[in-house]
């Protein structure tokens, strides 16, 4: 009886096992068709989009008004995005796509750059036509690369999912028609060379420049930034762990990546400090807080003390924000009263005792510099005319911003509203402009008291 009972139970085991397992290959299956699905799409979707893009292109070589050219560079842009996306969707990570994903982006660049200027005051010059037609032929060599791929999947049914385990495993055999051809495409964008280049003014956003040329200082060492970082986080204690890391080696723009673990506290500090001059990019505290002890204004005094400890002056608070125990300072440069808006530092306070748990520089770092601001060309009530007549403005004065192609610009600010919402909006002082409007964020509601 009991044998009897033993083997029941043995066959509903192994059957529940086997059920199971069936169903767990049945569930896997679907994954994998649902992830070869996403990649056909977004492959073929690819092809079409280069497709289009190439004809786009090849229709403003023809084009002589702004009233034809920049919608269809407005739909360059478009395409090019769309065709970005879709590389981005496809398992080609460890596949080197960079010089295809960087051509994408240059003519992204400049077919927006070029259709949000006035085209009948600055037309397209003779070397932008000339590019236009390099970007054409590039673009076509591209389509006819991935139409070849795109034949030779139909044709032998092949699938997305043997690509990516190639790569992941790095066994990519040398008859893999996916691969091969990726690798031709991208053969064939870096043969181009810098062909690319749209014209004397034109700054690609590969080709700006992120480093820290500004920066004042000797260049620290490992053991003299370890020492800083110390400073930054206010821990001199012995007992905690530190490791730092060379980033960039052997470049004047390098920095230094640091983290500082205190056991005794359970806190942990994380920072990158520039090699020249030991700035810090950004800085974190990883720490719970849990309480309120402080105010905002507070909290502001804090964060000002902080910057003018660490050489940060000629600054003024913009924006502030209270999140839970949290409060967040965002401070800008200011210059003859006029806000330099690309000079941002972000400052992060802990509202139970007021230490600095957050700092955010790299905005800073990169941009501030020396600047000779010109004079407007417009007056304060000439601007404000510009306005939508609907908002009310509360306040006004002067900014430096950079515009949608890049430049900075001398600006009227004007803070107003309309009805319960607040708007930043920011009048060219040389032209009357409107460059920028900002809708701020209105305050978060307690979800907590509406249930």
């Amino acid at each position: 009886m009991v044998r009897n009972i033993v083997i029941i139970l043995l066959v509903l085991v192994v059957g529940g096992t086997a059920f199971w397992g069936y169903q767990e290959h049945k569930e896997k299956n679907a994954v994998l068709i649902n992830a070869e699905n996403t990649y056909q799409r977004a492959f073929h979707d690819l092809s079409y989009q280069v497709d289009l893009l190439h004809d786009k292109i090849g229709s403003t070589l023809a084009m002589n008004s702004q009233h034809s050219l920049s919608p269809a560079l407005t739909d360059v842009w478009r395409i090019t995005s769309e065709a970005q996306s879709d590389v981005g969707q496809l398992p080609l990570t460890l596949l080197p796509f960079n010089k295809t994903e960087e051509l994408l982006s240059k003519i992204a660049d400049f077919s927006y750059r070029t259709a949000v200027r006035d085209l009948e005051k600055q037309p397209l010059s003779d070397k932008e036509y000339a590019n236009l037609n390099s970007l054409y032929t590039q673009a076509g060599d591209i389509q006819g690369e991935l139409r070849k791929v795109q034949y030779l999947v139909l044709k032998n049914n092949l699938r997305w999912m043997d690509v990516e385990l190639a790569l992941a495993t790095g066994k990519e055999n040398n008859d893999n028609t996916i691969i091969d051809g990726f690798k031709t495409v991208e053969k064939k964008v870096a043969g181009y060379g810098e062909t690319n280049e749209m014209n004397p003014t034109y700054i690609s956003a590969e080709q700006k420049d992120k480093n820290y040329q500004n920066l004042n200082g000797k260049a620290l060492t490992k053991k003299e930034a370890v020492t800083a970082a110390r400073a930054y986080s206010n821990n001199q204690s012995e007992n905690v762990k530190v490791n730092v890391e060379e980033n960039g080696k052997g470049s004047d723009y390098g920095f230094y990546s640091i983290s500082i673990l205190d056991k005794e506290k359970d806190t942990e500090v994380n920072m990158d400090m520039t090699k020249k001059g030991g700035y810090p990019i950004w800085y974190i505290n990883n720490r719970e807080v849990q309480k309120t002890n402080i105010d905002l204004n507070q909290a502001y005094g804090k964060a000002s003390a902080f910057l003018k400890k660490h050489d940060f002056r000629s600054l003024e608070l913009f924006e502030s924000v209270q999140y839970g125990h949290i409060g967040l300072f965002n401070f800008v440069s200011s210059v003859n009263g006029i806000r330099v808006y690309p000079d941002s530092v972000k400052v992060k306070v802990a509202l139970d005792d007021g230490s600095i748990i957050g700092f955010s520089a790299e905005e800073y770092l990169k941009a501030n510099k020396i600047r000779d601001i010109g004079d407007a060309t417009i007056t304060e009530k000439e601007a404000k005319e510009k306005i939508n007549p609907n908002v009310k403005i509360m306040e006004q004065g002067k900014a430096l911003i950079i515009n949608d192609i890049g430049e900075e610009v001398l600006c009227y600010e004007f803070l107003g509203t309309i009805k319960e919402d607040t708007y930043r909006i920011f009048i060219n002082a040389d032209n009357g402009r409107e460059e920028k409007v900002e809708k701020l964020k209105n305050a978060e509601p307690v979800y907590e008291k509406l249930i």
